[in-house]
């Protein structure tokens, strides 16, 4: 069976504001570009269902997702659902579709659990929103896709779950949601000392989750050890009916909100070493927020997944997506380099592997042997 692309025209148009980190687009430009290079045919393009309240309840309270309703309709919060839902914060805007956008996201994972019954790979890159709580909005996450994800694999008999997030922060509300649980493996590698600031080396969330905080700089052959040695031996033993693979583009070394050196090779990389593992394949999005490395990563992505080569020169009409993008209030997008617009492939990000790296891993390896 083909991979699966889940995706909606939604967010081709839907922003967080003019000043937001969001407010760059993403999933279009991935669409965009797959589309350019021959690589979404129809017959793989699913479009995202939009999660119906009822179907969000089965990890967030309803009086939350009732206030975000609310919210949609009067584009405006009162005092006390922005003091109890974070919603209507600097953070957590109020924007036209404050509902329908994360619903949409939530629907794609939701839906991306019942289509993998049965076994396959599902790429929904509009999810990822893994700091969202079942109460409130949390880190620009209004919803928990990762979670709803996991829960709808699990109501159809998809029970050992490995969860794996590369993304720059801390999936701190997916450990809300998942930590204890013996049957789920959770693996953060993140930048240590960034918001949320969760997910300390020492920390492991009830047992089951393996959290490697990395200094800043953490570049490619520092990844590459802690995939070899940490990440894809953990899961292997682990022996998952699932993988959910958080697959954030802000690890790079070019985005605005995080202070890593990865290439986007580090996360092609981690997930070619996770494909078949288990039978049941799910990679969600996440962070991201210069829109030139979220959409030649992400569409990589979609590439690995389909053993697509990637291009050493995008054809015209992929360039001519990546020109038609702007970043506007941001340095590197005030002079974008050349090969922005003319490849998918970032140059290798290599560098020395710290001492500190090695006696992390180290620490987690010997914690992570307790599934051999």
């Amino acid at each position: 069976m083909q991979p699966r692309f889940i995706g909606h025209e939604i967010y081709r148009t839907s922003t967080y504001g003019t000043w937001h980190p969001l407010r760059v687009p993403r999933v279009s430009t991935v669409m965009d570009l797959s589309r350019a290079l021959g690589w979404l045919p129809d017959a793989q393009f699913v479009t995202s269902p939009r999660a119906k309240p009822a179907a969000l309840t089965a990890w967030h309270r309803r009086e939350y997702i009732d206030a975000l309703q609310r919210a949609e309709a009067a584009q405006a919060v009162s005092a006390e659902d922005k003091a109890r839902f974070h919603i209507g914060t600097v953070s957590n805007p109020v924007f036209p579709e404050i509902f329908r956008r994360p619903a949409t996201a939530a629907g794609g994972s939701i839906l991306a659990g019942e289509l993998l019954a049965q076994g396959g790979v599902i790429y929904n890159p509009a999810g990822g929103t893994h700091h969202g709580l079942p109460d409130r909005a949390n880190g620009f996450c209004y919803l928990n896709d990762p979670v709803l994800a996991m829960l709808s694999l699990r109501a159809r008999g998809v029970r050992r779950i490995a969860y794996v997030d590369i993304d720059a922060h801390h999936p701190d509300g997916v450990e809300a949601g998942f930590g204890g649980d013996p049957d789920c493996l959770m693996i953060s590698v993140h930048e240590e000392n960034l918001w949320p600031k969760t997910g300390q080396l020492h920390d492991d969330a009830g047992g089951n989750a393996l959290n490697l905080p990395v200094p800043r700089g953490f570049n490619d052959d520092e990844m590459a050890l802690v995939r070899d040695r940490l990440i894809l031996p953990a899961v292997a033993a682990f022996r998952p009916d699932a993988v959910v693979l958080q697959c954030g583009a802000d690890a790079v070394e070019d985005d605005p909100l995080s202070h890593l050196s990865l290439s986007n090779n580090a996360h092609w990389d981690v997930l070619r070493g996770l494909m078949g593992i288990a039978p049941r394949l799910l990679v969600l999005g996440g962070g991201g927020y210069n829109p030139w490395t979220v959409g030649r990563l992400w569409t990589g992505v979609w590439g690995v997944l389909n053993g697509h080569e990637v291009p050493d020169r995008l054809p015209d009409a992929a360039q001519a997506v990546l020109r038609g993008l702007t970043f506007r209030g941001n340095r590197r997008g005030k002079n974008p380099p050349g090969e922005w617009f003319t490849t998918l492939r970032d140059e290798a990000r290599g560098g020395p592997v710290r001492d500190e790296v090695r006696e992390r891993v180290r620490v987690l390896v010997a914690r992570s042997r307790v599934w051999v």
